[in-house]
């Protein structure tokens, strides 16, 4: 579950914006878009939230702060001593492009509170901390500081923290982060803490970061999971009343493309293609005319190829970042998807959704509570700027779309006038 994330010098962010998903005070839609934490005393957290904000302003790049630190988290310790850091910092100030960038984060897992952080630059982590929450109260596991006049790091430990963390810090070098390193040294206690970056946290349509199509066709592939494939499709009205599978081998030179995936066999050259067969009733209602899914919309294709992550994510109770969700989307298709994550029938293990977009129509108190939705514009020195609708303290009848498109909540692009 995540509680909430900050990031500060990292592409257009400059000082330190932060997205929280605890609920506020607010009584609407208390029991369909939040949830119980799990924590004595702790508030409910937000089951979505949805970010607004024109072209450049930074939606993107608040996504892709996290996915940096999943990175890093998830390779770090297998770096080479050589190897620079992906560093990224906001150059539109000399002093911010030669420093670190700094990341935290603040979830729960297992029943079990984390905040986890580190700050780095191309060349070393300068700073790393961990502190977890098993009893309620704050045990600093992990500290590290470098300092650069004796150009060496001071660390300390938890008596709380098992194993071998002076082993550990010992192998941890300078461009990897203890967490990693310790990991792949089998630290049991903070595994859960690195699988919940690993496995845990989804980050979609960043750049090179799409759903997985293997999930949806190995659902196929399953008669339960074909079931539950078929209730998705169904509940999004994509008018396809069955699904096949259907297998083929084809010489490598083939050209691959539209429903087809490739499966490489390390027998040989011969790769192992899946094709994806749709039925729709008749216009007679006695029988089904097969359809190759190619040829369907390319909504309802993206849609498809994404049901087996979305399916997943529900299942498992993971977290999705999803960067312009209505991308070849209707409004009402993005609806449902929404609406997966709102209601208790099809969230039980309380996923939670975070995405970008500029579907306006989703501005709406019937969907949303007010602490849901946030906006990210640029500052005049073209840092972004992220900041809560319940910044502007809305009335809860508040028509929400028209104060947004008329100026009352910022983050609209300025458009200018072109002669020609």
């Amino acid at each position: 579950m995540l509680i909430e994330f900050s990031a500060a010098n990292f592409r257009s962010i400059n000082e330190v914006q932060k997205l929280t998903l605890v609920a506020g005070p607010g009584k609407e839609h208390l029991g369909q878009n939040t949830f119980d934490s799990g924590l004595t005393g702790f508030p409910r957290l937000l089951r979505s939230a949805v970010i607004y904000g024109a072209n450049a302003a930074g939606k993107t790049n608040l996504l892709r702060a996290l996915q940096f630190m999943q990175g890093l988290v998830v390779n770090s310790a297998t770096f080479q001593e050589a190897t620079r850091v992906a560093h990224n910092p906001f150059r539109l100030s000399k002093k911010t492009a030669a420093s670190p960038s700094e990341f935290e984060v603040a979830f729960i897992d297992e029943g079990v509170r984390y905040e986890y952080g580190f700050s780095v630059d191309a060349n070393r982590v300068h700073k790393e901390w961990l502190i977890a929450y098993p009893h309620g109260r704050p045990q600093n596991w992990v500290e590290r500081t470098y300092h650069e006049k004796k150009n060496e790091y001071e660390w300390q430990f938890s008596a709380k923290l098992k194993g071998s963390p002076r082993v550990w810090r010992d192998a941890t070098r300078a461009n990897a982060l203890f967490l990693s390193t310790a990991t792949q040294l089998n630290s049991e206690q903070l595994r859960p803490i690195f699988q919940w970056f690993q496995k845990k946290l989804v980050i979609i349509g960043t750049g090179g970061s799409e759903l997985n199509p293997a999930l949806t066709f190995k659902l196929l592939e399953q008669p339960d999971g074909k079931q539950k494939l078929l209730q998705f499709v169904h509940a999004a009205d994509l008018g396809i009343d069955d699904l096949s599978l259907q297998r083929a081998t084809a010489a490598p030179t083939m050209a691959i493309g539209g429903n087809i995936v490739s499966e490489p066999q390390p027998q040989g050259p011969i790769t192992t293609l899946l094709r994806v067969t749709s039925y729709h009733k008749a216009s007679d209602g006695e029988q089904r005319v097969a359809m190759d899914f190619g040829d369907e919309s390319s909504g309802t294709q993206r849609l498809f190829q994404s049901a087996g992550a979305w399916l997943n994510v529900l299942n498992n109770g993971e977290v999705i970042l999803y960067d312009e969700l209505d991308t070849s989307l209707h409004p009402l298709m993005t609806r449902f998807l929404i609406g997966l994550f709102h209601y208790r029938s099809t969230n039980p293990k309380n996923a939670q959704l975070v995405f970008t977009t500029h579907d306006t129509s989703l501005l709406d108190s019937e969907i949303f509570r007010r602490d849901q939705i946030w906006f990210i514009e640029k500052d005049k020195k073209g840092a972004s700027r992220l900041y809560p609708l319940s910044d502007f303290s809305p009335r809860k009848d508040e028509k929400l779309e028209r104060g947004y498109l008329r100026g009352r909540y910022g983050a609209l692009p300025f458009i200018g006038e072109l002669k020609l």
